[in-house]
């Protein structure tokens, strides 16, 4: 039966849920608050540049070609994925690098140079990703945790896996050097998570991009979001622009009934998904009547990622003859410590790591002729610190690109021709993010899983939720599983 369904948001766990309900014959509208849609992956066009907003780490680029496939298309007829090599570039804080790639002999290289002893440890750490991946991605990504039943059933299998760990701790125990436990426990920080206190589930990563690899899309990832919304159109469905959803309208038993926007117009559906933030959407769409188990108290206890100080940045020469590789990652002398004033003491660090992308080192389209185009990142701590950002942010970017200008791209300032800069408050008041985090809810074991705000609402029978915030969690692959959980809910149900 073709049910009407409202999508509140067009972030990649929206748009991957409208396609696939889409192509089920359901009629989808997708209403979204900003200009563009993409929501993380907005992109701002500045002089010429094209800026990805983010994600740019590509990974299980199958999860794409599965969405196009059920729509009776083929992903390449839409868009052009190219590997990366190497996947990152890593630099300790004295500037010396590692390669990263899936190249079993050419990581051994790698290691050879910082700690000969650590090649074997790191191959058993290999060895045990696959069941990791197995458990926590293959059989459990793309399930629904609705009730404690569902954890209890898996709680088995969680110990013998070592989940209690943590990401550092699991490969603390196969790699010893300071300098290589950084190297292969920093990808929780590409999720919201710290290395410290995310899950070792979370260790499957590195099953996942040696498997398939890290890609990048030609046209940056404003691509895919194009590319989903044409797919979208195709089969029927509707995306409103510059339509901000004010309300989610609460029908009689358990039910929502639609949405008013804040023009005042009302929009009625069978079903609404909202890809809007799961704590925000509770504490400001729904009236705190309604929710017998979603109180603002619920989210208040929670713990969140931390925020993102991000700076696109256009320079009107190239830098081809850096050392820069496409994705790059420069690490701080301090890694728990700086980890620690972000996450526990909630503190803006006098130092700091940052993750560097150069997307023109691939696809030199994202710039004028004769340009690059970078953004660079700065983990941050979110709004629960006491950091006034209207007044620290242009400090903390003269800070950021004086460290860039000396260490790795000579004559910086001087050739910048484009340039933005977004800091938590963009996260809290455009993104609608609660705290201003940047991924929402921390992947820590308490938090994940059964754990983690469900994706069907425990108030509401036909209120659903999809992206970083609910299960699984952060990440492409993980917000491309919530819509496939979405699409099985409401199939069953239709």
């Amino acid at each position: 039966m073709s049910k009407k369904i409202i999508i509140i948001g067009s972030g990649f766990g929206g748009l991957g849920a409208a396609v696939r309900l889409a192509a089920h014959g359901h009629q989808v509208e997708i209403f979204e608050k900003r200009d563009k849609p993409g929501g993380r992956a907005y992109v701002y066009e500045i002089n010429g540049f094209k800026f990805d907003g983010g994600p740019t780490v590509i990974t299980a680029p199958f999860m794409f070609d599965e969405l196009f496939a059920l729509a009776g298309r083929r992903r390449e007829d839409y868009l052009t994925f190219v590997p990366c090599n190497p996947f990152y570039r890593i630099f300790d804080h004295e500037g010396r690098q590692f390669d990263y790639n899936n190249d079993p002999q050419m990581i051994l290289e790698q290691i050879d140079r910082w700690n000969p002893a650590d090649k074997e440890g790191y191959q058993k750490f290999i060895q045990t990703t696959r069941p990791i991946f197995e458990k926590g991605f293959v059989e459990l990504a793309d399930q629904p945790f609705l009730h404690i039943t569902d954890m209890l059933r898996i709680a088995p299998d969680l110990i013998r896996l070592q989940s209690y760990r943590s990401v550092y701790g699991y490969v603390s125990q196969f790699v010893k050097h300071p300098f290589l436990r950084m190297v292969f426990t920093f990808h929780p920080l590409l999720v919201g998570g710290n290395p410290f206190d995310t899950t070792s589930i979370y260790a499957m990563i590195h099953y996942l991009e040696r498997e398939w690899g890290v890609y990048y899309a030609m046209g940056g990832t404003g691509a895919i979001v194009n590319a989903l919304v044409r797919l979208f159109t195709e089969l029927g469905g509707k995306i409103h622009l510059n339509s901000s959803v004010e309300e989610i309208l609460v029908g009689e038993k358990r039910r929502v009934k639609g949405v008013r926007l804040s023009d005042g117009s009302v929009h009625l559906a069978d079903d609404i998904i909202s890809n809007a933030d799961v704590a925000w959407t509770y504490r400001n769409l729904i009236p705190a009547w309604a929710r017998k188990v979603n109180s603002n108290t619920r989210y208040d206890r929670m713990r969140y990622s931390m925020s993102l100080f991000v700076i696109y940045f256009g320079t009107r020469r190239r830098y081809l003859d850096s050392r820069l590789a496409h994705h790059n990652i420069i690490l701080s002398r301090r890694y728990k410590d700086l980890l620690d004033d972000i996450f526990h003491r909630k503190k803006l660090a006098d130092d700091f790591s940052l993750y560097l992308h150069m997307p023109t080192i691939t696809d030199p389209s994202m710039a004028p002729e004769g340009c690059e185009s970078f953004y660079v990142l700065s983990p941050v701590p979110h709004l629960e610190s006491d950091v006034d950002w209207r007044r620290v942010a242009p400090v903390y970017k003269e800070k950021i690109l004086t460290f860039l200008e000396e260490r790795y791209l000579p004559d910086l300032r001087a050739n910048i021709v484009a340039e933005h800069t977004i800091d938590p408050l963009h996260f809290e008041n455009e993104l609608n993010s609660f705290r201003g985090a940047a991924f929402s809810v921390q992947p820590i074991l308490t938090q994940s899983a059964w754990f983690r705000p469900h994706n069907r609402s425990e108030d509401f029978d036909n209120l659903y939720f999809v992206g970083a915030g609910t299960h699984p969690g952060a990440g492409l692959p993980g917000v491309l599983s919530s819509s496939i959980i979405a699409e099985k809910l409401i199939q069953e149900t239709a």
